[in-house]
């Protein structure tokens, strides 16, 4: 079997891609902000605030075409605050909502919050039902 190697995110639109993402720049948000569709479309997202930080996810129209996704498109986002002293909330945006799932078992994949240090990571899996939207649930 052939390897092949990609630059940047790599966005399956009709399967899924086994393995992990690496991004050659982190993007910090280190204060209350809206995660622009290119940070997220990265993959990883680090926060080193001393204060409570809540990182607003993109809407669906942004992200959907940042990754040009279409319904079926998954896409995994890291969020690193493990040299962060406080807590990051994640906050859903419009066309963007918390899954089922989520919304089900909301002390494990609904988590919207990271802690701060050694344990300050979380995984979240963002799945888009058409090009404009998507649910997302805390995977790790």
């Amino acid at each position: 079997m052939a390897t092949s190697t990609f630059n940047g995110p790599v966005v399956s639109q009709n399967g899924f891609i086994a393995g992990h993402q690496v991004t050659a720049a982190a993007n910090a948000i280190n204060a209350t902000a809206t995660a622009t569709a290119a940070q997220v479309a990265t993959g990883y997202i680090t926060s080193t605030s001393a204060a409570t930080t809540a990182i607003t996810l993109p809407t669906g129209t942004l992200l959907g075409a940042a990754l040009s996704a279409v319904q079926g498109t998954s896409f995994d986002l890291y969020i690193d605050n493990t040299a962060g002293a406080s807590a990051v909330s994640i906050v859903a945006a419009v066309n963007g909502i918390l899954s089922t799932a989520g919304v089900d078992s909301a002390a494990s994949f609904g988590d919207l919050t990271v802690a701060a240090g050694v344990t300050g990571l979380a995984r979240y899996t963002i799945m888009f039902s058409s090009a404009t939207a998507y649910v997302f649930t805390r995977t790790a």
